[in-house]
């Protein structure tokens, strides 16, 4: 009745009952007539075996053919047994074997293994099945409250033993309890007596040669002692299942090749997850992530984990294994250790900036060769998906949350250029690089990152870090960035923002020249300027606040730095603080010359030391634009 298990019942059955006296004896089962069914058979040497290490996961039945009268004044019975069990492999049995009384042979909806061959899920502990069993059983269950994995057990109706014993005796000679091994594959001998009167049950194991323990006994016949002269011959089967020579050559090879390859994964698996650490990084330990954490947390960097790439990297989604928390975690290849101990000095200063519109970075991870910067989680992803998509449909965004949005990330510049301990220049505002998080508030993302990438960089070349269609003019002349440039970055953004439309003519494709800024001011000159807000707004917004975001665009995108706001003035302006001035009649001119000026003398520069960073940070649906 179990799988992986050879079951030999040798010799078996006397049954002896009150008062009628019904009792049958086997010495051997060759003409016994007993109902077999399943894979019991009875071999040539006289033996019943009930299962085969051939079939796994069956069982067999031996039922005495005929049946026998049980009442409440008629029910005491004694028997006893021989029995072997064989695992096909040493130390990896079957479930066991059951003696049980039923009042019926059909078992065919029984299931092996962990029910025996006797009952099923659906039938296990139902009163109406009126079975009694004894069982042997090898495997600790759970689901039935097994108290080991070597037991005997007195089961009524179910699976749930009534009561239960680790598998031993008492050795009477040595006075001491002794344990026995059911799957030893040794012979060994069952007695189980029931007295009705006291309604009593004993059940007792016990190595072949050894006395049956003694007890009261007074109201019904014992089963007699065996007669081990009649005994059919015990299977030699330890002898066979001993391991040969060669097996354990082969055994002992297979070992040390494990060894072997298991240290070749080891030397790889901490290749893999070897991390870079100079002693100098020691003061910055807290703010370290391992490399092993993240690379769990992101599913080894999986591409369905990718959120978005750009010129610093790519991004990934993942799931701190430490506390579970989400998080996105920018990959950087940073093969120069020139400033890295500044580079690094300069992350663990970004990670104490507190503002409820910034991303916030957690931490950093250092390897060869490569950095990881893993900030929260924003699960709406970047603004840009909303501005930018069903362009044929009502508006994702409405106008009250875009306010909202440019109010936030005129805040978060604000705490940047002015309320933090020290001066952070972003060098990259614009849509994509702005979060939504789960309330759809705005957190400026990827702040700082420019800046620090600076320490890599030849001091003596010009590199001008930013996006095309946001750089301030003055840019391509100098290539120093201040808090100006920011604005005038600030500014495309807002008109983007207020009017659902890139900074370079990517919707006008008439218009190759198109600028966002020029048409703006020309609308603005024509008195059409709210003409200029995004259709699919439907005109659906206040006008006072989109003229005034419109204005302040322009203000903010002014050719000449001097002439720009600060942040804290456009802060102003947005919450009504302060008036806004009008908007120079000459700003057209001006904004012409200087950008004809530093353009067209410096085309070649800028052709060359542009770097276009359009990272969708934390979006499930990442889109990378060109910027041009």
């Amino acid at each position: 009745m179990a799988k992986f298990l050879v079951v030999l019942l040798i010799f078996y059955v006397f049954l002896a009952f009150a008062q009628d006296e019904t009792q049958f004896i086997y010495n051997g089962f060759q003409g016994s007539n007993l109902h077999l069914d399943g894979l019991a058979v009875i071999d040539s040497n006289n033996r019943l075996r009930l299962t085969n290490t051939t079939i796994k996961q069956q069982s067999g039945h031996a039922f005495y053919p005929k049946p026998l009268k049980f009442n409440e004044t008629n029910s005491s019975f004694s028997t006893s047994f021989i029995f072997v069990m064989y695992p096909d492999v040493p130390g990896h049995g079957g479930h066991g074997i059951a003696f049980v009384i039923t009042p019926s042979m059909n078992f065919k909806q029984a299931v092996p293994a962990e029910y025996l061959g006797i009952f099923n899920i659906s039938n296990n502990g139902l009163s109406s099945n009126h079975i009694f069993a004894v069982e042997l059983d090898t495997v600790q269950n759970a689901v039935f409250n097994d108290i080991d994995g070597n037991h005997v057990g007195i089961d009524i109706n179910g699976l749930r033993s009534n009561a239960s014993s680790s598998a031993g005796y008492y050795d009477d000679t040595a006075r001491i309890n002794k344990t026995l091994q059911l799957t030893s594959g040794k012979p060994m001998q069952v007695w189980i007596d029931f007295e009705a009167k006291t309604k009593v049950i004993n059940v007792s194991i016990a190595p072949l040669k050894n006395s049956k323990p003694r007890w009261s006994w007074s109201h019904v016949g014992l089963a007699p002692e065996f007669d081990l002269s009649k005994l059919p011959s015990v299977p030699n089967f330890v002898q066979k299942g001993k391991m040969s020579a060669v097996f354990i050559v082969l055994l002992v090879v297979l070992c040390l090749l494990v060894v072997f390859v298991a240290g070749i994964g080891y030397v790889i698996w901490r290749k893999m997850f070897e991390e870079l650490e100079e002693s100098w990084e020691k003061e910055y330990h807290v703010y370290r992530l391992s490399y092993k954490d993240l690379y769990k947390a992101t599913k080894g960097f999986r591409d369905s984990e990718l959120l978005g790439s750009g010129g610093f990297g790519k991004v990934y989604r993942g799931v701190l294994p430490i506390n579970q928390n989400q998080v996105a975690v920018k990959r950087i290849s940073h093969d120069s250790r020139q400033g890295m101990r500044e580079f690094v000095a300069e992350i663990v200063s970004m990670r104490r900036l507190r503002h409820r519109n910034l991303v916030q970075l957690l931490g950093y991870c250092r390897r060869k060769g490569e950095l990881l910067l893993v900030y929260e989680y924003m699960p709406n992803g970047s603004l840009d998906k909303f501005l930018f998509r069903n362009h044929n449909s009502k508006s994702l965004l409405p106008w009250t949350q875009r306010l909202d949005v440019i109010k936030g990330v005129a805040s978060a510049l604000l705490y940047l250029h002015e309320e933090w301990e020290q001066l952070v220049l972003h060098r990259d505002v614009k849509a994509s690089n702005v979060l939504l998080d789960g309330d759809m508030n705005a957190r400026l993302g990827d702040f700082g990152l420019a800046r620090l990438y600076d320490h890599d960089t030849n001091p003596r070349s010009t590199h001008v870090v930013g996006t095309v269609g946001y750089l301030a003019p003055e840019l391509s002349i100098t290539g120093k960035p201040t808090t100006a440039t920011d604005v005038f970055a600030f500014g495309t953004f807002i008109l983007e923002v207020a009017c659902g439309r890139r900074p370079l003519g990517l919707h006008d494709p008439a218009r190759e020249d198109f600028l966002l800024v020029d048409w703006v001011f020309e609308s603005w000159k024509k008195g059409t300027i709210q003409e200029t807000s995004d259709p699919k707004l439907e005109g659906d917004y206040v006008s006072e606040e989109m003229e005034l975001v419109l204005k302040l665009g322009l203000h903010c995108s002014h050719p000449n730095p001097e002439a720009r706001p600060s942040m804290r003035q456009v802060v102003q302006f947005l919450r009504s603080e302060t008036k806004m001035p009008d908007i120079p009649p000459d700003f057209y001119l001006e904004r012409n010359d200087l950008i004809d000026e530093s353009w067209g003398a410096s085309s070649s520069v800028v052709s060359s030391s542009f770097v276009v960073s359009n990272a969708t940070l934390f979006s499930n649906n990442s889109v990378i634009h060109s910027g041009r």
